[in-house]
């Protein structure tokens, strides 16, 4: 049985110094493909450093919204950079409004914006991260047209409501080892509805291990605590999330297969 990890950064430490025996773990507890995903421009070579220690890695290009300049385009640069081989998406990107100025939310609105408008142009899905925005979040993309391409809301802890939006905007959801927390029953609820054709797992490492390794750095092999919750909440095999979930992973990362 395939895992798929579809959202990790195994170019941030303390992955990235223990690369071999990351990616030995992950083969051995069954995670064959992994999306190592960009929180800014300068990542594409250590993403590309990461990529040459294994076919089944794939990578993205974008800037995460805290990492966001002031009037700083980067829509040119998401376009080239996204050409690069084994890049299959454009990401992480979206809205943080948890630590913000003024100036950051109106430079992280033009910042979407423009990943969106690159993702259109260049045909790739997006990988969304949204925190207390959710609202703008959606706005924008509808504005900007982003159900033309789609993607993934990535380490979900949205509301139902905010899952069904999404989804209709051509969207995956995937969840990370928060699912797994005692105190995220609401967010294990909306999991059990997301229609089986929309989801994804996901570890977001080395951060938000899961149960039984929360409080460490996360990794690829987890995503297998992920798989086992979802079986649990709704009510079949991991080795059914799993399939599935890998099956969906394809399907939105076509670049990927």
């Amino acid at each position: 049985m395939s895992l798929v990890d579809s959202h990790c950064h195994l170019h941030f430490d303390p992955l990235r110094d223990d690369i071999a025996a990351v990616l030995a773990r992950a083969h051995q507890g069954g995670v064959s493909h992994m999306l190592c995903v960009s929180v800014g421009l300068a990542d594409l070579g250590p993403i590309q450093e990461v990529m040459r220690h294994d076919p089944g890695i794939f990578g993205s290009v974008g800037v995460h919204p805290n990492e966001t300049g002031a009037a700083t385009s980067v829509f040119d640069d998401l376009v080239r950079l996204s050409a690069h081989d084994r890049i299959v998406a454009i990401g992480e990107t979206g809205l943080d409004y948890y630590r913000h100025a003024d100036l950051d939310v109106r430079s992280q609105q033009e910042q979407f914006r423009e990943h969106i408008a690159a993702a259109r142009k260049v045909r790739k899905p997006l990988i969304i991260h949204t925190r207390e925005a959710a609202a703008d979040t959606l706005r924008i993309l509808r504005e900007e047209g982003a159900s033309e391409v789609g993607g993934v809301l990535h380490c979900f802890t949205e509301t139902e409501e905010f899952a069904k939006q999404v989804l209709d905007l051509n969207f995956y959801i995937s969840f990370s080892g928060i699912v797994t927390f005692k105190n995220a029953q609401a967010l294990r609820d909306v999991a059990r509805l997301v229609p089986e054709d929309r989801l994804l797992i996901e570890t977001d490492a080395p951060y938000l291990a899961p149960v039984p390794h929360r409080g460490k750095p996360n990794e690829p092999s987890y995503v297998a605590h992920v798989a086992h919750c979802l079986g649990d909440v709704r009510g079949v095999s991991w080795e059914r999330v799993a399939e599935t979930t890998e099956r969906n992973f394809f399907a939105l990362f076509q670049d990927a297969a």
